[in-house]
């Protein structure tokens, strides 16, 4: 085999034009129209073919043209204003400044498998990446000290096309990252940084590759180097792609290698974020590497970093859950776990539900849940959802008590607003509008807008989707060899006057892309008629293993094919961030109809619903919290069904009836000026209700208030002065756990004041009047801890027909006083009866210490022990 020697050829910019470089190289550019305009000038066809990827595109263009543009005064005004518009973004003082001035030092570290930040940059496969992409830009339009981690890879998500019959085959296309808007990190001597990451009877090199996303930098992992064997390079070459074994080996190296190459770029952060489980082996490497630095032990160790990790769950599909057999983590992780000082027994523990059930798998969710303190659903039903599902790992708590909550998805709506609706609301809102995104007063001017220039700059919207839809078709059917005639007919499919409805997203079965196709006749007459046009527009990719959302599309593909549907019914192949920004910019309707409740948020409806686009949605995801009449429609009612088949029967007629009887009047209801005002009522409503509260600025601002800012402060107290306060909280721990089986409650006695005189209780169901207080007492043993330990509560609420309390909360006992004997102590509450109907409480005790991060943390939990009922065999 040959020896080659590699080097790079730049791009030979005029000195006049070589600030394009540093603009190119920052994609802050991927979210302001003006700038990416500046691109598209200096050569649109050009522009289009490299993917709206400028850094391709200067090595593209050609001398000529770049000499040409060097001499040409207005392409230079417009570069020295963009160059400015950069320099300013920077220099403004931030949201972050104003609000946590003092908190400069405190930097979070936030770990995905994939970012959606741009198409120019190809490593994401959905709405997971995207939402990791408006993360990082929108730390960067805010200020918030937060820099990205993930891998590189070679080949990115899979391309998807169909064949002749409708099959997506899936084809990997290699990443040339020396044309991407990438660069590699160097040592001062220039060549590349590499950390090395261990596997079995191997270390694996990675290389480091920053990118730039306005203030921003998120580096990526890359394996194909030299430095590997043929196998290790394809470590990084395509996302979510491969085996479970290629599985585990892509996640130690995001978790474990993503940590140490923060570390051996002398960053450090404060705080670690996982997007999805995917990561969570970084819990471990940070761990790991505080053990080496400090000789510190495990419990220690844990007891520094838990309170500064926070994980996010994305998913309430199993399949979306990343778990190993045992006898993987032994190959991966045999020499790796004596380093935490902890036995292989204790190891699994951390992945497993059940401590000691030697047959279950590790999960990564579960060592994510375990390692942070700071735990977060996407939506509020996806919060209720994922305590219901991992209620396990804290057997003794109620479910409501389980410590998951919810922060609600949101989008950056600069990356998602087309140019013409940013010019509109720039004009009515305020060149600003969006710094102030998040006010509700300022979308109030919505309003103010004239209904025929709303109605106009939508329909605008509208034609370019069209021509995007019929250049993307042509495109495909060149491709399969088509007919010239064929090629006539894809210059003519769909219709700028007709209701226009999109459905685009990850074709998984329980999204259910097949609803609309439930009564095919119903729908074939919905869309052929005359005088009230309606098209459909899909798209979508399936899982490459995932024959039942191929089978989907290939039905749609199908169904669409008919001739009396061709113009009224098409599939855009190959869906990516241009597609996705292309619909929800132009379509009038956005369909969602997930199978409730597996939609964890969803946020595709929200970049719809900020270009004036109506939703129609199953009660699911986000839409629960933003579905109002005057912002869109609801499919059912949110109905829980045990019956699937019988479920997409219901939902599908609710489907067709709201089309029937709603939608499609509504829309082709005009007036005298030929304008469907009361649609385009209907669109400000959406607006102005969805734009201000499902954005990242306010996602984002609640991380920052709920999360990252108390993280980062307990990290600086824990690592203060060589991890004393840590070291002093895991002896404490130890000493609790040592103690907790001591704990009794001995007795508790109920007095009722109920205005008039104060009585004891002595029946065990007694009628009391709303008003009535009751005055609980109760004695508790507390063995060798403290009342300074402890927290003794009454959890009370209503009781249902089982004798269960639902629905309930805590209320915390007041010490009162020692008994004198054994260790035994008095605690008292005062419990109002506000309402009716029948309630109860329960006596427990929990740890007690102020920087705890939750009472729960520690997974200790002593409930009143309920009287023991003696079994018939036991009788006399």
């Amino acid at each position: 085999m040959q020896k080659v020697r590699t080097f790079t050829i730049l791009p030979s910019l005029p000195e006049s034009l070589k600030e394009l470089k540093t603009i190119a190289y920052n994609l802050y550019w991927s979210w302001d129209p003006e700038v990416v305009e500046l691109f598209r000038r200096i050569d649109h066809t050009l522009w289009r073919s490299c993917g709206h990827n400028p850094v391709a595109l200067l090595g593209a263009v050609s001398q000529a043209r770049l000499e040409d543009l060097a001499e040409n005064e207005g392409f230079l005004c417009q570069l020295h204003w963009a160059v400015e518009r950069l320099q300013n973004y920077f220099q403004r003082p931030t949201w972050f400044d104003k609000v946590y001035a003092k908190n400069t030092d405190s930097l979070i570290a936030y770990f995905s498998a994939e970012f959606g930040i741009h198409e120019s940059l190809p490593i994401y496969a959905g709405g997971l990446g995207l939402l990791a992409g408006d993360h990082l830009k929108t730390a960067s339009d805010l200020g918030v000290p937060l820099i990205g981690v993930g891998l590189l890879y070679q080949k990115g998500y899979f391309r998807q096309y169909l064949n002749t019959d409708g099959w997506q085959q899936e084809q990997y296309l290699e990443n040339d990252f020396y044309k991407m808007p990438v660069e590699l990190v160097r040592k001062h001597s220039g060549r590349p940084l590499i950390i090395r990451v261990r596997y079995p009877q191997r270390s694996v090199a990675a290389q480091i590759w920053k990118v730039l996303v306005g203030r921003t930098r998120l580096f990526l992992l890359d394996t194909n180097t030299p430095l590997n064997s043929p196998a290790d390079r394809t470590i990084t070459a395509s996302l979510y792609g491969g085996d479970r074994e290629n599985r585990i080996r892509q996640e130690i190296m995001l978790g474990i290698g993503g940590f140490k190459a923060l570390m051996a770029m002398n960053i450090e952060p404060a705080v670690c974020h996982m997007n999805e489980g995917h990561a969570a082996f970084l819990t471990l490497e940070r761990i790991h590497s505080l053990r080496t630095r400090t000789n510190i032990s495990f419990d220690e160790a844990v007891e520094a970093t838990r309170p500064s990790n926070v994980f996010t769950l994305h998913t309430s599909v199993k399949a979306g859950n990343d778990e190993f057999q045992v006898e993987l983590m032994d190959k991966y992780f045999a020499s790796y776990f004596p380093n935490l000082g902890i036995n292989w027994n204790q190891f699994l523990g951390l992945g497993r539900v059940n401590h000691d059930d030697e047959t279950e798998t590790f999960k990564m969710p579960v060592l994510a849940l375990r390692l942070s303190a700071n735990c977060n659903g996407v939506s509020e039903l996806h919060g209720q959802v994922s305590r219901q599902i991992w209620t396990p790992i804290w057997p003794d708590l109620p479910q409501e008590e389980v410590p998951i909550r919810s922060i609600t998805n949101g989008i950056h709506s600069k990356t998602w607003l087309s140019s013409e609706m940013n010019a509109l609301y720039q004009r009515y809102l305020g060149s600003n509008w969006a710094d102030e995104v998040v006010d509700k007063s300022l979308w109030q001017n919505i309003e103010q807008i004239p209904d025929e220039e709303l109605w106009r700059t939508h329909q605008r919207c509208k034609e370019r989707l069209i021509a995007f839809c019929r250049a993307r078709l042509k495109m495909q059917l060149q491709r399969r060899g088509s007919y010239h005639t064929e090629l006539g007919w894809a210059e003519e499919v769909l219709n700028p006057e007709a209701l226009t409805i999109g459905f685009a997203r990850r074709f998984a079965t329980y999204k259910r892309g097949y609803l609309l196709l439930k009564d095919p006749q119903r729908l074939i007459k919905l869309l052929t008629q005359k005088d009230r046009p309606v098209q459909l527009i899909f798209s979508g990719k399936a899982h490459p293993n995932d024959t039942e959302g191929k089978e989907i599309i290939r039905q749609i593909v199908h169904f669409a094919s008919q001739s009396n549907l061709r113009r009224r019914l098409v599939f855009i192949e190959d869906y990516d961030v241009d597609v996705a920004r292309s619909m929800a910019q132009g379509v009038d309707v956005w369909l969602n109809t997930p199978r409730r409740p597996m939609e964890a948020s969803g946020t595709s409806g929200m970049k719809a619903a900020l270009n004036g686009v109506i939703n129609m949605s199953t009660l699911d995801g986000w839409w629960c919290e933003a579905y109002t009449p005057e912002a869109g429609w609801v499919i059912g009612a949110g109905e829980a069904y045990k019956d699937v088949g019988y479920q997409d029967l219901v939902e599908s007629q609710t489907l067709y009836n709201l089309l029937e009887n709603e939608v499609i009047p509504l829309f082709f209801t005009r007036s005298a000026s030929g304008l469907p005002r009361a649609w385009i009522s209907r669109m400000k409503g959406s607006v102005k209700w969805i734009a201000p509260r499902f954005n990242t600025n306010r996602m984002l601002a609640e991380y920052m208030r709920r999360f990252y800012n108390s993280a980062a402060a307990r990290w600086k107290s824990l690592s203060d002065s060589n991890m004393a306060h840590a070291k002093d909280l895991a002896t404490w721990k130890t000493n609790v756990k040592q103690a907790w089986s001591e704990l009794t409650v001995r007795t508790v006695s109920v007095e009722v004041d109920d205005g008039k005189q104060i009585v004891t209780l002595s029946t065990q169901q007694p009628s009391l009047e709303v008003g009535a207080k009751l005055r609980i007492t109760a004695a508790a043993k507390l063995g060798k801890l403290s009342p300074d330990d402890i927290d003794v509560e009454v959890y009370h609420g209503p009781v249902d027909s089982w004798g269960n309390i639902t629905n309930g909360s805590p209320i915390k006992m007041d010490y009162q006083k020692s008994t004198g004997e054994d260790n035994e102590h008095i605690f008292t509450v005062t419990l109002p009866c506000r309402f009716s109907g029948q309630h109860g409480f329960a006596l427990r005790l929990l740890p007690r210490r102020a920087d705890l991060s939750d009472s729960c943390e520690p997974g200790l939990i002593h409930w009143e022990a309920p009287p023991k009922i003696p079994s018939k065999t036991s009788q006399p």
